[in-house]
């Protein structure tokens, strides 16, 4: 396949993400702010919502009508369709679920894409405050079709973060709480925004110069690495190896203060044990 055709393809296969992300976000948006009917997943603490399962029937309808012989990895409706396909979608439908059915607006829809198991296209939207992040393997990143870059913060002091906190923290002393406590003390501070996804799109924007985490899944992540990346920024493991999808840890920085960051969390003191069991 020649260079054009290929960057012709793949800007035909975000253009379908965002096509997908802006008819599940028309969902959220649809709901939002109405009684909801919220219920608890497996994990404590992990909520499920109406608007959740509709916007995933939303986002797979697009996906299934343009490319019916991809695989796909849905986190309400798991795998779906031809697996073995050299195309497989990651889709969150609601990323920030808490956050939604408390009315505050940090949601969004999540849609990535992995070519032979490379990350290739990523769309972040979050409707309530019309904000849509896109991207593409060698095509940049935007924010409502503006480039954007990361930010040029080169010291750790000088930085602000965000990180999160998973569902299981109540149960296991690997919770973040330490982390949280000891880069909030060696920085200029340290945000919790309760969407994986749109935390990576704020580290995209140069809006925050840093995330980590820990428990988190395929599609909190894929679509957010992706637009990262082609905005600049490096993505790794804790330890600056390479990122593993899977892993469910995620070191995601402007590059600048990488190393730093990633020293700081192999050095995170745990004298104190936080742990609720």
């Amino acid at each position: 396949m020649s260079e054009s055709s290929n960057l012709l393809k793949k800007q035909k296969l975000l253009d379908i993400a965002i096509l997908a992300a802006q008819e599940g976000g028309a969902i959220l948006k649809q709901y939002w702010g109405k009684q909801l009917d919220i219920r608890e997943k497996g994990r404590s603490g992990d909520l499920i919502t109406e608007v959740d399962q509709k916007s995933e029937e939303k986002v797979l309808s697009v996906i299934k009508r343009h490319y019916p012989d991809h695989g796909i990895l849905a986190e309400e409706s798991g795998t779906i369709g031809f697996q073995e396909s050299e195309y497989l979608w990651v889709i969150d439908p609601l990323d920030g679920t808490t956050n939604y059915a408390h009315g505050y607006p940090q949601a969004s829809v999540s849609i990535g894409l992995l070519a032979s198991g490379k990350p290739l296209v990523g769309v972040v939207y979050n409707p309530i405050r019309e904000e849509l992040w896109s991207a593409a393997d060698g095509l940049g990143a935007t924010l409502n079709r503006v480039p954007i870059r990361v930010s040029r913060t080169n010291n750790l002091t000088n930085s602000l973060l965000v990180t999160g906190f998973a569902y299981d923290r109540r149960e296991t002393e690997d919770n973040n709480y330490a982390e949280f406590c000891y880069l909030t003390h060696l920085t200029q501070g340290v945000r919790r925004g309760g969407s994986a996804s749109l935390d990576l799109c704020d580290v995209a924007t140069g809006r925050l110069d840093g995330y980590w985490e820990r428990g988190l899944k395929p599609w909190d992540l894929l679509a957010g690495v992706v637009i990262v990346k082609e905005a600049g920024g490096f993505v790794t493991a804790y330890d600056g190896s390479e990122f593993d999808l899977d892993s469910g840890r995620i070191l995601a920085t402007n590059g600048y203060i990488h190393s730093q960051l990633s020293k700081a969390l192999g050095n995170t003191p745990h004298n104190t044990a936080f742990s609720f069991r």
